[in-house]
């Protein structure tokens, strides 16, 4: 299973009910953080996930409100006892970016690995989590991201008995693990079938919509997008600061063909967002509103 929580979904300045865009995912018992605004390591106290499971932090560009709140969440981090490393993702400008915010967190007891995107697709592992970062389109160089749990397929008596795998270590194959067993090496793709459907979350704010995001996105059980403008007579304003609108969004989710839609990254010019939650609904109907703490538990398919 797969937990995501929306720690935050506020652009530009925090609001007094509402902390800047972040969002925590959780596998396993690892995590990864998306964006770290001002006060995010206080959104994700409230939030009432762990700070110390963290262990990669992507983020999707470089203005303040997506990365101000890194020296305060890396000394909380340390203060917490971390000694392992920690990686950071980031587009050209990463090992600049963290430096200069480090002036002030200079002394930490656990290493940071920074990883700088060179390509407008890259593609890592953060602990069970495959990870696509895909280049979109905003005022500076900007990436969204697919977070992909794959499922193995399923365990194959027949098969296992076909390719003489010895009983006593079906459980481990099962597992994904493979093993040496009497001097013989044997894999997982020995005894399971084919793979099952994964789980799959797209995160992607702070961007004009693209072809490239709904491709991206195609069959995601979450898609988390910007809705930085609810009223449609916002466009303009959207088109000069390289934002979307609600029904920018929502047709984005349509044409992904994605599960359900929770919209973030709200302007502070819109204090209420339900108000125009319908004109997106109409467009997508399982769209949502996200706000801060929103959390949901994805899970396997039977």
């Amino acid at each position: 299973m797969l937990d995501v929580v929306l720690v935050g979904c506020g652009g530009t300045i925090p609001l007094k009910n509402r902390w800047l865009t972040a969002c925590y995912l959780r596998c396993n018992g690892r995590a990864m953080l998306i964006d770290c605004g001002e006060g995010t390591q206080i959104a994700i106290k409230e939030a009432g996930v762990s700070l110390y499971a963290i262990n990669a932090i992507c983020l999707t560009h470089y203005h303040a409100d997506h990365i101000s709140g890194l020296p305060g969440l890396l000394l909380s981090l340390g203060n917490e006892g971390r000694t392992d490393p920690l990686a950071i993702y980031g587009p050209v400008g990463l090992q600049r970016i963290v430096n200069g915010l480090r002036v002030i967190a200079p002394e930490l007891p656990f290493s940071l690995e920074l990883h700088e995107y060179l390509q407008p697709q890259e593609s890592f592992t953060v602990g069970d989590l495959s990870v696509t970062a895909f280049a979109v389109k905003h005022t500076l160089p900007c990436y969204g991201y697919r977070m992909q749990l794959p499922r193995a397929g399923k365990f194959d008596p027949i098969r296992a008995k076909h390719n003489q795998i010895p009983m006593a270590i079906w459980s481990t194959l099962q597992k994904g693990n493979a093993v040496t067993y009497e001097g013989v090496a044997y894999s997982p793709q020995q005894v399971l079938g084919a793979p099952r459907k994964g789980l799959s979350v797209v995160y992607c704010t702070d961007t004009r919509p693209l072809e490239r995001i709904a491709t991206m996105a195609q069959g995601a059980d979450l898609f988390i997008c910007e809705g930085m403008y609810g009223d449609a007579s916002k466009q303009d304003k959207a088109l000069e600061t390289q934002h979307m609108t609600f029904s920018e969004a929502a047709q984005l989710a349509k044409q992904a063909e994605v599960r359900s839609m929770w919209l973030t990254h709200y302007s502070p010019s819109l204090p209420e967002p339900n108000e125009y939650l319908a004109d997106a609904q109409a467009i997508f109907a399982e769209t949502q509103c996200g706000f801060d703490g929103q959390r949901t538990t994805l899970r396997f398919e039977d």
